[in-house]
C-alpha cells in the first residue's frame, strides 16, 4: 500500500482514473480540464519525452518524485517538497457541520473562483469529476469552504482540493469538511492519504493532529515543453 502511495499518480492514471488520462505505457498525464499533472512509470527516470505528443507548450504540469536534470524539450518551472501523508488512526466521528452540499456542475464557477483565491494546489475545470467534492455556502450564496477527492490506487483514496475563503478562516470548517470525507471514506474500506507543501507547516500539524502521519517528502516540479 505504501509503494502506491509513493507513486500514485502513475498507479491512478495507469489504474481507476485510466478513462480520465493520456499518454502510453510508461508517461500518462490527466486529460486537459482535469487536474495538470503527470505520472510515470518510472518516476525517479520519467520519459517525459513520451509525453510531447499529449501536451502544448502553454502547458504546465505537477510532477512528483524526480529531481534528475530535465531533457532539452523540458523546462522546470519550479521545485520545491511535498509531504505525503497516510492516515494512521481510528475511524473519525463525522462532525455534523450543518449546510454541507455535494458540489456538482452548477457550482463549477465558483469551485474554480475559491480555488483561484486560495491556491490549494492544482485545480481545473473538470478536477471535481474525479471523486465526491464538498463544500459550504455563506448567506450570500458564495461558496467559502470546500474539499474533495482526487486521486485513487489499490485501496488508496486522496482528499485534496482543501481551502477556505480568507473571510471564513480560523472557524475550523475545511478540518471538519476532512473529517467528513475521511470517515466516509473507511466507511467504504478506503485508506485516506493527502498531500500538503513542506512549507505549509500550519496545515501539516493539523493533519497530524487529525490522525494523518508523514510518508515521505519527495521532490515536486511543475514542468512545461519547451
Amino acid at each position: 500500500m505504501t509503494d502506491l502511495l509513493t507513486n500514485l499518480t502513475w498507479h491512478a492514471l495507469s489504474g481507476p482514473h485510466a478513462s480520465f488520462a493520456a499518454g502510453t505505457s510508461t508517461a500518462r498525464r490527466y486529460a486537459t480540464g482535469f487536474s495538470p499533472i503527470v505520472g510515470f512509470a518510472d518516476a525517479l527516470h520519467p520519459d517525459l519525452d513520451a509525453l510531447l505528443p499529449y501536451c502544448t507548450p502553454d502547458e504546465h504540469f505537477y510532477a512528483i518524485g524526480w529531481s534528475g536534470p530535465a531533457p532539452s524539450t523540458w523546462q522546470v518551472d519550479m521545485e520545491s517538497v511535498i509531504v505525503k501523508m497516510i492516515w494512521d488512526a481510528p475511524a473519525p466521528v463525522a462532525d455534523t457541520l450543518p449546510d454541507v452540499v455535494r458540489l456538482g456542475a452548477a457550482d463549477v464557477e465558483q469551485v474554480l473562483a475559491l480555488a483561484d483565491l486560495t491556491r490549494p494546489g492544482p485545480f481545473s475545470t473538470r478536477t471535481i469529476e474525479l471523486g465526491e467534492y464538498v463544500g459550504c455556502f455563506d448567506d450570500n450564496g458564495r461558496l467559502v469552504t470546500m474539499a474533495g477527492e482526487r486521486m485513487a490506487a489499490g485501496t488508496l483514496r486522496e482528499i485534496s482540493g482543501v481551502c477556505t475563503h480568507p473571510d471564513a478562516q480560523g472557524k475550523g470548517y475545511a478540518k471538519r469538511l476532512v473529517t467528513r470525507l475521511v470517515a466516509q471514506q473507511m466507511q467504504r474500506g478506503e485508506v485516506p492519504v493527502l498531500h500538503v507543501m513542506q512549507g505549509n507547516a500550519g496545515a501539516r500539524r493539523i493533519y497530524e493532529r487529525m490522525g494523518f502521519r508523514v510518508h515521505s517528502e519527495p521532490v515536486v516540479r511543475v514542468i512545461s515543453r519547451r
